[in-house]
């Protein structure tokens, strides 16, 4: 891609499943890669397969002190920050009737609260500084209606608007857009279906699978470059065609 050769790029959940092979795409993309994560073990083993990244940075993006504390030493580990990735999420599958509050409460606040936290903290970074690049994490679940996910659900429709009004607001100086994928096999994915529900699933796709990570990341990498520079305030849905059709596709 074009233009990515030393941008400095900050993933959140950066350690595993679409945020490390993220951060490996842009490693290979010549970029300086700080990853941020609340998972201590992740980040060591993101650190063993990536070892020449800028740095890692442990934190929670639901906890704003740690966010600006973390947003901090990415600036001084890599002298600033291009490019945003806000990519950390969670999800609890439950039925929408036995949702607890305390539930409802955690899902919301890494998944939309962390991500205005950090992209927040990013615009203004990128604003001082002249021009900058943020994409985030939405998923086809906040486009159109997915049972027993209905906290998660609601985040992403959240980021998906979050998106589009950053993107009005901070142009021309920084470009939003936002990456919706479909059904990604992360480690996350894969521990709450077993091997008959993911067959189920990927029965209904019409490219008859899930997709890979590293698609999701070409995708962020391709978004972040100059080739992309005339693209902001969109919302990509990357997801096999799942979402092409109503009901009777299915």
């Amino acid at each position: 891609m074009r233009g990515l050769k030393g941008k400095r790029v900050l993933i959140t959940g950066g350690a595993s499943g679409i945020g490390a092979a993220t951060a490996a795409r842009f490693f290979e993309e010549g970029s300086a890669v700080c990853v941020l994560d609340r998972d201590a073990k992740a980040l060591e083993e993101i650190k063993r397969q990536l070892p020449n990244l800028a740095g890692t940075v442990d934190a929670d993006v639901s906890n704003l002190k740690q966010v600006q504390a973390a947003f901090g030493d990415a600036v001084r580990m890599m002298g600033g920050v291009d490019v945003l990735i806000n990519n950390a999420g969670i999800s609890i599958r439950h039925d929408f009737l036995k949702i607890t509050p305390e539930e409802w409460d955690q899902v919301i606040a890494v998944n939309l609260t962390g991500v205005f936290y950090v992209a927040q903290i990013a615009a203004r970074h990128m604003w001082e500084r002249g021009g900058g690049v943020i994409l985030q994490t939405a998923s086809t679940n906040g486009i159109v209606g997915y049972p027993y996910y209905a906290d998660y659900n609601a985040t992403k429709a959240g980021v998906i608007e979050l998106t589009r009004t950053m993107a009005l607001e901070l142009a021309p100086k920084v470009r939003v857009c936002a990456v919706a994928p479909g059904y990604v096999l992360t480690p996350m994915q894969r521990a709450e279906y077993s091997d008959a529900m993911l067959e189920e699933v990927n029965r209904k796709i019409p490219l008859h699978r899930h997709a890979k990570p590293e698609e999701i990341a070409a995708l962020f990498a391709f978004l972040a470059s100059d080739d992309a520079a005339y693209m902001t305030g969109q919302v990509y849905t990357i997801d096999g065609a799942e979402t092409a059709g109503g009901l009777a596709s299915r």
